[in-house]
């Protein structure tokens, strides 16, 4: 099966070849005889009922500052592809739930990795609701008095914006802490949404694990320990990735989910997981894929493509 795929991705020449995601999805499908074409989400357009995206094909290789060769400009038709990847970075806003909506117009022609409208109906930090038995106390609010009542209730706090990523302004505060009140102000010039509030998890000193599920099935996680004097574990503000196995409840976790991934066509996800407490699932632009590969010597893209082939096979 040799597929047209496009990268609907932030720009590829800039990418870690080493920790990139995409990057490392893309290698395998050219691995595979699988043709690639990238656009960025500025380049994808609606015109006279048809979606299209401005971009150019793409071989890559892992050559650090050599990874990639583009071929020439073209505006393509999305339904010429076999496959679109939505794997541009977040935050999740109004551009972000645009594209998503631009992508449902093709997704029964075209399959859509991750499925665009469940993108957009799924944010990470808003699915968990859905599964309240294994989540740590969780509160979403602009509300200076709720929150308070929350702290008082459950002691340290974490605080953080509702649609960020990569640990962008995740606050822990103390029950003394006695800047609440001026980082909600910062949250409110900031945006209007809500800031979602989490109990503590005082075990996220000894990590925060990244458990990577394709087709809702868990193929394995990495541990993410948080820099010294750090309350954020995440990779792109200094966490240390570290090999790990799954617990028996992060087995559980990882079922309990499953079903409901797979039912809404989020392929590849990847969920965080505290001491037996999922904190989020996220779908919009999953990491830790290359870490993951290094550590327990598994080709993890291989399974992502193999599961995607076999929804094509089956569409047929």
């Amino acid at each position: 099966m040799s597929l047209y795929v496009a990268l609907q991705m932030d720009p590829i020449e800039a990418v870690a070849i080493d920790a990139d995601s995409t990057f490392r999805i893309g290698v395998e499908a050219e691995a595979r005889g699988h043709r690639l074409f990238q656009y960025t989400v500025d380049g994808l357009s609606f015109s006279e009922g048809r979606v299209r995206a401005r971009g150019r094909p793409v071989t890559l290789r892992r050559e650090a500052g050599n990874h990639v060769d583009f071929g020439d400009w073209a505006t393509v038709d999305l339904t010429e592809f076999d496959v679109v990847w939505l794997r541009q970075d977040p935050p999740f806003d109004m551009g972000y739930v645009t594209s998503t909506h631009l992508l449902d117009r093709v997704r029964k022609e075209t399959l859509i990795v991750n499925d665009s409208f469940w993108v957009r109906n799924c944010p990470e930090k808003l699915m968990v609701l859905d599964f309240p038995d294994l989540t740590p106390a969780t509160l979403i609010t602009r509300n200076l008095d709720d929150i308070r009542e929350f702290r008082a209730k459950h002691g340290d706090i974490i605080l953080k914006p509702l649609y960020g990523n990569g640990g962008a302004g995740v606050f822990h505060l103390s029950p003394e802490d006695p800047n609440l009140s001026s980082l909600l102000e910062i949250f409110s010039v900031l945006n209007r949404e809500p800031v979602i509030v989490q109990k503590y998890l005082p075990a996220v000193k000894q990590g925060d694990k990244r458990i990577i599920l394709v087709d809702g099935e868990a193929i394995g996680a990495i541990n993410r320990v948080p820099a010294s004097g750090e309350a954020r574990s995440n990779m792109h503000v200094g966490g240390r990735p570290e090999k790990t196995e799954l617990t028996e409840r992060e087995k559980e976790i990882c079922a309990a989910i499953g079903p409901t991934l797979r039912e809404k066509g989020l392929l590849f996800t990847g969920i965080d997981v505290i001491d037996g407490w999922l904190t989020e699932i996220n779908v919009t632009s999953p990491t830790g894929l290359q870490e993951l590969e290094r550590f327990d010597g598994v080709n993890a893209a291989a399974m992502i493509w193999e599961a995607i082939e076999k929804k094509l096979a089956e569409k047929v």
